[in-house]
């Protein structure tokens, strides 16, 4: 069964996208937790971090080099805060690995 990344990938279903290439997709979150919270996920379906193997360090890398230009396309020049969670006590709550990409505002530490 096709998660709702997989299925937003596929447009299958409609969301605001930020930014989309052959690998990887970024739209806005639907229940945001600051001004700007972006969503990056893989076009690949990989469940959770965790459970990425060897073979996907090339998505895994694309990700990383790919949200500090989606945060720049969104406006967050002045900073921003990326997050994966993995497994439902972190809140994941779609299993598909995602970066948060989370900005607009002064975001505190700890987080949690």
């Amino acid at each position: 069964m096709k998660t709702i990344f997989q299925k937003i990938a596929d447009g299958e279903i409609p969301a605001k996208i930020v930014y989309q290439d052959d690998t990887c997709v970024a739209i806005h979150d639907i229940n945001p937790q600051a001004p700007t919270h972006v969503l990056l996920f893989p076009t690949k379906p990989i469940p959770r971090i965790a459970e990425a193997e060897d073979a996907d360090a090339q998505i895994l890398s694309h990700l990383m080099l790919t949200a500090p230009k989606v945060a720049k396309l969104c406006g967050l020049d002045d900073g921003f805060r990326i997050v994966i969670n993995n497994g439902l006590i972190a809140g994941e709550t779609v299993p598909h690995l995602h970066i948060h990409i989370l900005g607009g505002r002064q975001l505190h530490w700890p987080p949690g």
